[in-house]
């Protein structure tokens, strides 16, 4: 399932926004099988900050499992360099 993260806004700053909008994206994320991933599409992301993305991700990671969150590829520089940072983390 392809979930388009720009539905919780543009810009993606803080970190209760991230806690909140991973709890609202449970409600309609539907997986068929146990091998189906939530692919993450930041491509209409304009800003977007490590806690807002930690928060999130870390969220869906621990309801569906780290192997099924997959992050599609994007060019917005924001997106990148939070994905990087959580990664270090």
């Amino acid at each position: 399932m392809v979930l388009d993260v720009s539905k919780f806004g543009a810009i993606l700053v803080s970190r209760p926004a991230g806690r909140d909008a991973a709890l609202a994206a449970f409600s309609f994320i539907v997986l068929s099988g146990d091998k189906e991933a939530v692919e993450l599409d930041f491509s209409k992301v304009s800003v977007m900050a490590p806690s807002w993305l930690d928060e999130f991700v870390t969220g869906l990671k621990e309801k569906y499992g780290s192997t099924r969150v997959k992050c599609l590829q994007c060019s917005n520089p924001s997106v990148i360099e939070s994905l990087k940072f959580i990664s270090n983390v």
